[in-house]
């Protein structure tokens, strides 16, 4: 069978499943998400072995160490992935809630219903544990999934996906609802991104090259993160050991991630203080910091910034770092630079801080904490499919109600129109 063929036959029966899971109970959803944990602890060998090919064809193709880890699936990883599954089943379900009824002058009752969004497609690369993660939130929220990972993890995101659908199979549910693309042809990915009549969202994760490619060529609806350029602001009103904590944890803890500190700007007032102390503390950590012209008046050898620095998502440690005049000038520097992911101001002057959360135009703000809790766990989400930096239909970390639509329900008692 043609690609083409393969992927529409595929997105056909995923749309037929979709009908069937969007009437579950949450009880058969969570019973569901529960059997699918055990399944994936029980084959705990099985999915080693599997992964294992992954892993030597890596090493073979000499991938770097860092990517070839991000491959693997330890016991710690796959029990990481059954507890995340335990975890979606423990949350609210948003499926047929109704946000709010209101009564028309004529009697009839309007109200909003939240009801799945139908079949949602997933591209993504590396980690093989987003199988499990985002079936698991597709599948809760009512909805189909088709997930289409990277040829680099075929094996593992095969292996998954047989255990998960070996698991809806027991339980008489549509393995359909839960597609895992099996082939490495990347003719595939184009083909998906035709089938508007039969997928309803699309939702890359991955690189920024991943995620252009998708949106270029997608006639669905594209949940879009280019990528997460994140700045700290340091007012001049803030506490210096504070700040000092704040920007090391969101540079250092992780720094190859999307909500890591990419861009530091410091007030002018107090940057002869905090510059040299922060300088002093991310060089015990290794991080290279690039600086602009004000910045290597006050420590000499930073390295100078170049233009090309200030959009940079570096996801290593090195760091830009900007003397700014004012809340003003800082605040253009991320409208000029910034990604709409997360930006964070540390000080203690709370109607400049107010100014901040209402001026600042990304998917998170924050006050006096780290860029690392911009992620849905860490929010209250429970879990997120990913983050969102474009504002139709969600903007920031995406959990369950995210995977959702709203539709009217009228109610009424024989009311006809004039």
């Amino acid at each position: 069978m043609a690609i083409a063929e393969e992927m529409l036959a595929l997105a056909i029966e995923a749309q037929k499943a979709s009908r069937k899971m969007a009437v579950l109970s949450s009880g058969v959803k969570n019973e569901l998400l529960l059997k699918m944990a055990t399944a994936l602890e029980t084959a705990e060998s099985e999915l080693q072995r599997e992964n294992e090919k992954d892993l030597q064809a890596a090493r073979e193709k000499g991938m770097a160490a860092a990517m070839v880890d991000r491959l693997a699936l330890t016991p710690e990883r796959i029990k990481g992935m059954a507890d995340g599954l335990r975890e979606v089943a423990a949350l609210p379900d948003p499926v047929g809630e109704v946000t709010g009824m209101w009564l028309r002058p004529n009697g009839i009752q309007v109200g909003r219903q939240r009801i799945p969004l139908g079949v949602i497609g997933i591209i993504y690369e590396s980690r093989p544990n987003v199988t499990a993660d985002a079936a698991g939130l597709c599948l809760k929220s009512g909805n189909a999934v088709v997930l289409r990972g990277g040829s680099e993890a075929i094996h593992s995101n095969t292996a998954i996906g047989s255990i998960l659908q070996q698991a809806m199979q027991e339980m008489g549910l549509p393995k359909a609802a839960l597609q895992v693309v099996t082939t490495s042809d990347r003719n595939a990915v184009t083909e998906l991104l035709k089938l508007e009549d039969q997928i309803d969202l699309i939702i890359p994760r991955g690189g920024e090259g991943l995620i252009r490619f998708v949106s270029e060529n997608s006639r669905i609806p594209v949940i879009k993160h280019y990528k997460g350029v994140c700045h700290t602001y340091v007012d001049k009103a803030a506490d210096l050991q504070m700040a000092e904590d704040i920007c090391i944890n969101e540079k250092v803890q992780r720094p190859g991630v999307c909500n890591a500190m990419e861009t530091l700007l410091i007030h002018q007032d107090i940057a002869a203080e905090f510059l040299p102390q922060i300088t002093a503390a991310m060089r015990k950590e290794g991080v290279e910091l690039r600086g602009c012209e004000k910045s290597l008046q006050i420590v000499p050898d930073l390295v100078a910034a170049t233009e090309e620095d200030w959009p940079a998502e570096y996801l290593e440690l090195i760091l830009a770092v900007r003397v700014v005049e004012s809340f003003e000038q800082a605040k253009e520097h991320i409208e000029t630079y910034g990604s709409l992911h997360t930006e964070v101001i540390v000080t203690n002057d709370y109607e400049l801080s107010q100014r901040f959360l209402k001026e600042i135009n990304s998917s998170v703000v924050m006050v006096n904490a780290s860029s690392r809790f911009s992620d849905g766990n860490q929010l209250g989400l429970g879990a997120e499919i990913g983050i969102s930096t474009t504002k139709l239909h969600s903007f920031g970390p995406m959990g369950l109600e995210d995977l959702t639509t709203r539709k009217f329900v009228v109610l009424g008692s024989g009311q006809i129109r004039s």
